[in-house]
């Protein structure tokens, strides 16, 4: 019995990989045809009009549209959701939240910055 879960649980465990492996890839084609998929319903045409800069360095790390970042304001607010971009005139940046938000944050409240994970890359 322990057998036949140990090869399911297998079977899965390699069917996952191959999904990451395959979703990679499809972002990596959407790169070298300089596009980027945000896949949340409240982004719309004005929030990407809006964001003028798709590639910046924010607190020496470079960032572009689509990858996911964690915030951490002044207020010790956490905040985790995927990169619009920056604007540029508001010294801020755009971010949809996993709960379907689009936040502001300006660049000055902002404590601390971290990428979870790059757009188009595998680790």
């Amino acid at each position: 019995m322990i057998i036949y879960i140990q090869r399911v649980l297998f079977v899965l465990l390699l069917a996952n990989i191959l999904g990451y492996i395959l979703v990679v890839l499809k972002e990596k084609i959407y790169l070298k045809n300089n596009m980027i998929v945000i896949d949340k319903k409240n982004v719309t045409q004005n929030h990407l009009e809006e964001a003028d800069m798709k590639e910046f360095i924010l607190d020496g790390t470079r960032v572009k549209s689509g990858d996911e970042i964690k915030v951490v304001t002044i207020a010790k607010e956490k905040i985790e959701g995927i990169l619009i971009g920056a604007i540029k005139k508001e010294r801020a940046i755009l971010l949809v939240t996993h709960n379907d938000q689009i936040k502001k944050f300006d660049i000055d409240n902002i404590l601390k910055f971290k990428v979870v994970s790059k757009y188009g890359k595998f680790f």
